[in-house]
């Protein structure tokens, strides 16, 4: 059997990750660019949309991701029943794309 150089073993295992889906953090920097440039919607736009579902939920964290070509505002509420939602929200048109309890 040939033995593949480290060059082409790092090269190889790049190919077979190339598929999955890797999400890289926005700093908040990048965000207010992209937000000034009109790529994203202003964070109290997406928040507006997490709230017309939970009305009395309160904010405990969120993060501005790109995966792929999508940027997406990750949001995590708390009910009012004290049930943590973990939403995701396409930065740029307000849909949601994910809406579930976190575990």
């Amino acid at each position: 059997m040939m033995e593949l150089g480290r060059g082409a073993a790092i090269a190889s295992l790049l190919l077979l990750n190339s598929g999955a889906t890797h999400a890289l953090d926005i700093s908040q920097d990048e965000a207010l660019q992209l937000r000034r440039q009109g790529e994203i919607l202003s964070f109290e736009a997406i928040l507006k949309v997490a709230m017309q579902r939970y009305p009395d939920g309160r904010l405990l964290e969120t993060e501005l991701e790109q995966e792929g070509e999508r940027l997406i505002y990750e949001i995590e509420l708390l009910t009012g029943d004290g049930v943590v939602r973990e939403m995701e929200i396409d930065a740029r048109d307000a849909s949601v794309l994910r809406d579930e309890l976190d575990d």
